[in-house]
């Protein structure tokens, strides 16, 4: 098995994923996007990246989107789907990623399904998010819509803050996307999917912030996830189309259960940590699966 991981130079991810094909005896290379080309004739699409012919790839895994124009990101989001058209398995799939990747569509996307959110309000305007902040109680977790691992977002609870944050965000041209803080008891529960089943659970906490995100300093400890939380989480990775995603819930003082992030690109070195489940090995060994199903069903 020949897999091209879409990762940054120095990536642990990546360099975790290509420890477990090397112990599948598969091989696994680094692809850079900025390095990525199509060449399109009546004969045929052909792909390359860094002059390197991907044909013969049969899997590729997205570990990361780097920043860039819009132009950038849709052609690189266009070739994706191109390689996914060509028959070649592409995890996650370029839809699921194109909304993952967008908080205010997953947010959107899940509550259309009917799955708890917290109330949110997403626009341009400062004046209009003013309003919001005071209709969604004065007290407000401000968010990037593109961002991981809990950087950029801040809790806003003072009107002049407010106005001074949501000012700079417009004259930035940020979008602007304000959810209701849920009062909680200073954790929430990652559930890591994978193939429609969850692979396990982590509680992330932290003593002195909100954001209870590893990244950020916080916890994280294994945990047997309640049948709701599995039920959840499952939902929301069928509603979004993830094959693997990592799903954060969130448990209000008042018992209420929220799902606040799906990430199609998941991280999973603290989930490792805290419960030993290898997860590179386990991902690869389901894309060995889907591609010797194919191998067999073309013979």
């Amino acid at each position: 098995m020949k897999i091209g991981i879409f990762g940054n130079e120095g990536s642990w991810y990546v360099e975790d994923l290509q420890r477990a094909a090397r112990e599948l005896g598969s091989d696994a290379v680094r692809l850079d996007f900025r390095r990525l080309s199509m060449s399109v004739t009546s004969a045929g699409t052909r792909f390359s990246c860094d002059e390197v012919a991907l044909d013969d790839f049969e899997a590729f895994i997205v570990r990361t989107m780097p920043p860039g124009s819009l132009e950038e990101v849709v052609t690189r989001m266009d070739v994706l789907g191109q390689l996914q058209a060509a028959g070649k398995i592409v995890v996650n799939s370029p839809r699921a990623v194109e909304c993952a990747v967008d908080k205010s569509l997953t947010t959107a996307k899940l509550a259309a399904a009917g799955l708890p959110v917290p109330p949110t309000w997403i626009g341009e305007s400062s004046d209009a998010a003013l309003e919001a902040f005071e209709q969604l109680g004065g007290d407000v977790v401000v968010k990037p819509v593109f961002g991981a691992e809990g950087r950029g977002i801040v809790r806003v609870s003072d009107p002049d803050l407010a106005f001074r944050t949501f000012r700079t965000l417009e004259r930035i041209d940020a979008v602007l996307y304000l959810q209701k803080f849920v009062p909680h008891a200073g954790y929430d529960t990652r559930l890591l999917i994978l193939d429609g089943e969850i692979v396990g659970a982590m509680k992330r906490e932290s003593a002195d912030d909100f954001r209870t995100n590893v990244a950020r300093n916080g916890s994280a400890t294994q945990v047997e996830p309640t049948q709701q939380q599995v039920e959840l989480a499952l939902r929301a990775s069928e509603v979004i189309g993830t094959r693997i995603a990592g799903v954060d819930l969130l448990e209000s003082q008042s018992g209420e259960t929220f799902v606040i992030e799906l990430n199609a690109v998941p991280g999973w070195r603290a989930f490792q940590k805290a419960t030993g489940i290898d997860v590179a090995k386990r991902f690869l060994e389901s894309l060995q699966a889907d591609i010797s199903k194919e191998s067999f069903q073309v013979s």
